[in-house]
């Protein structure tokens, strides 16, 4: 990376019991936006709820030690029809909003349509509009796969916008 200094480091997560995607973006001093890292965290679902969560843990801790982010963005909870579902992702967000706290990172949410917003300027923009505005956003040949990866370094971008805006109009 020769002389690039990153001025701010932020880890986007795609909370999910099964798999949680993450994507970590780095803001360099010149203003260049660059991929670090995006993945998956997968746990299996045979193995019992409470072992899932600590490996989750584990994981999210291994990033933000890698990486040492500024902040940690995640998608707040969007409650659909199965409430099931809506109960393991909020585990999981629990253990994320727990890693954050334990590591004394900055955490920010953002609901989906606010991250839509902020990476294609279109609240209801669709999974392949997000995808390939963040492929374009961060100069890469490919989307990020699995989807849940790309949603993650959406998620981090998200934040990166939202910290420029907050930014701009503090100095006003």
């Amino acid at each position: 990376m020769g002389n690039y200094q990153a001025e701010y480091i932020v880890i986007g997560i795609d909370p999910g019991t099964a798999i949680t995607g993450y994507g970590v973006i780095a803001q360099s001093v010149q203003g260049s936006i660059d991929l670090l890292a995006c993945g998956v965290i997968r746990t299996l679902a045979e193995t019992p709820m409470h072992l899932r969560l600590r490996e989750l843990f584990e994981d999210i801790n291994r990033l933000i030690q890698e990486f040492q982010p500024n902040a940690i963005a995640v998608e707040k909870l969007f409650f659909g029809r199965n409430v099931t579902t809506a109960i393991t992702v909020g585990q999981a967000r629990g253990i994320i909003l727990l890693a954050a706290a334990q590591n004394d990172l900055l955490l920010a949410e953002y609901t989906p349509a606010e991250v839509k917003q902020a990476i294609c300027g279109y609240g209801n923009a669709d999974k392949p509009q997000i995808q390939e505005m963040v492929r374009q956003t961060l100069g890469l040949k490919e989307i990020p796969r699995p989807d849940d990866a790309a949603d993650g370094a959406a998620i981090a971008l998200c934040h990166l916008q939202s910290r420029r805006y907050h930014l701009l109009t503090q100095s006003l």
